[in-house]
């Protein structure tokens, strides 16, 4: 199977009966699809992960685009062992599917290494992390509902200095998150 319909049929599979019991008759209001381009973003903005990894996030659909309910950006992973803090989406769950390069995730006490065309599937109110263990990498990262994740990338975006911890911890509160513990490492 090809990897593009791969990807398509993976996501409708997993997000179809979620998304139809969510939008309801708002699916019905949605009249006309949108194609965002490989290197493009919906916003028109790439966003920079600032502080918590030098990563750059594309937004390819918006919560504008859902009401709220789904959002989807592509990681351009620039940052070898790094990645977020130990944290909890009390909200949301997420879901990332990797293109390119080598993960470790931890999702409650288990880890779990991906590569390419691997998925992982991270419910809400379960700690989790995940450190990039290649060079670049690359994954489709999707949070439904899409809570404040779309201002929390741009928050870090707009960071000048590096930021401390506790910005960090509150950057993280601010948007629905909580940190529970350090970032990863791989060799630990």
């Amino acid at each position: 199977m090809r990897r593009g319909r791969f990807i398509l049929t993976t996501i409708s599979t997993l997000l179809f009966p979620f998304l139809s019991e969510s939008f309801g008759s708002e699916i019905q209001n949605i009249k006309n699809g949108f194609r965002i381009k490989s290197g493009e973003s919906r916003s028109g903005k790439h966003l920079k992960m600032k502080g918590v990894t030098l990563n750059v996030l594309d937004l390819k659909v918006s919560s504008k685009d859902t009401n709220g309910n789904l959002s989807v950006f592509e990681q351009i992973g620039l940052t070898p062992e790094g990645g977020p803090p130990l944290h909890i989406h009390p909200y949301q769950d997420e879901y990332f599917y990797v293109l390119e390069g080598e993960y470790l995730f931890q999702v409650g006490q288990e880890r779990y290494q991906l590569s390419p065309g691997d998925t992982i599937f991270l419910p809400r109110d379960v700690q989790h992390a995940f450190i990039q263990l290649s060079e670049r990498a690359r994954v489709l990262v999707s949070y439904t509902p899409a809570g404040k994740m779309e201002s929390f990338f741009e928050t870090t975006d707009s960071w000048t200095t590096p930021p401390s911890e506790d910005l960090i911890k509150k950057t993280f509160s601010d948007h629905d998150m909580n940190v529970v513990g350090p970032t990863l490492r791989s060799s630990g």
